[in-house]
């Protein structure tokens, strides 16, 4: 079955500052039909003015991505992590048995973008703890989480797996689904195709109970996703 979650109808936030869009359930937008998928939580994209942010704030028992669109991030947290993270880096936070940082646009003239996004660990009380790393923009499939950390991925406590997917103009992909796993793929850039499902930038996709998934691009630029296989 494929669900699509349209950007259209996800729910919005505005405080001046900020401009956000939600996937899921989010702050004062609630949605019942759309709390979450599996261990997948939020998936917020963010546009920050500049030189405004989230000021320090706590979280506790959450994975917590950002994946920075346009601009860079200015990072600061009480494991004494102090970053910038900018466009095409992803930053994973795990907040475990308890942490409070900041995230601000690092430019005073720049916008920033990027997707916020929770995934719920399968432990409790973990030690908090920061990664980040660019992984390229390499064609195909790129793992970007991991329940292992394996291959120099991003090292997630949670059974589940966050992958970059990017096409290239008239290409296509077969992704294999183990017994009992779910997917969520989010549009990110360009459009893809899902069987026969067409998303565009902002769209999401819930995919449950397939063995295989076709992706295409059918456009002549490049499709970029990211694609969650959960529990």
């Amino acid at each position: 079955m494929i669900t699509l979650r349209p950007a259209s109808e996800r729910g919005t936030a505005n405080f001046g500052w900020l401009d956000s869009k939600h996937s899921f359930s989010f702050g004062s937008y609630y949605d019942p039909e759309h709390m979450g998928f599996s261990a997948l939580r939020v998936i917020n994209d963010d546009s920050v003015d500049p030189g405004a942010g989230f000021a320090t704030h706590g979280h506790r028992d959450m994975e917590i991505i950002s994946y920075v669109l346009q601009g860079s991030i200015a990072h600061k947290d009480s494991e004494g992590n102090v970053e910038v993270l900018p466009a095409g880096e992803f930053q994973l936070m795990s907040a475990g048995s308890g942490i409070t940082h900041s995230e601000y646009n690092a430019s005073k003239t720049e916008p920033l973008r990027f997707l916020q996004i929770w995934i719920q660990p399968n432990t409790l009380g973990n030690t908090p703890g920061y990664q980040q790393k660019n992984f390229g923009k390499a064609i195909g499939l790129t793992p970007i989480a991991t329940p292992t950390g394996e291959n120099d991925t991003l090292h997630i406590k949670q059974n589940a797996t966050l992958s970059q997917l990017i096409l290239a103009p008239h290409s296509e992909l077969t992704y294999t689904i183990a017994a009992g796993r779910r997917v969520y793929v989010h549009q990110v850039a360009g459009e893809l195709i899902v069987e026969s499902q067409r998303l565009a930038a902002g769209d999401g996709a819930k995919i449950t109970e397939r063995q295989t998934i076709t992706f295409k691009n059918e456009l002549d630029d490049q499709s970029t996703s990211l694609l969650f296989d959960l529990p």
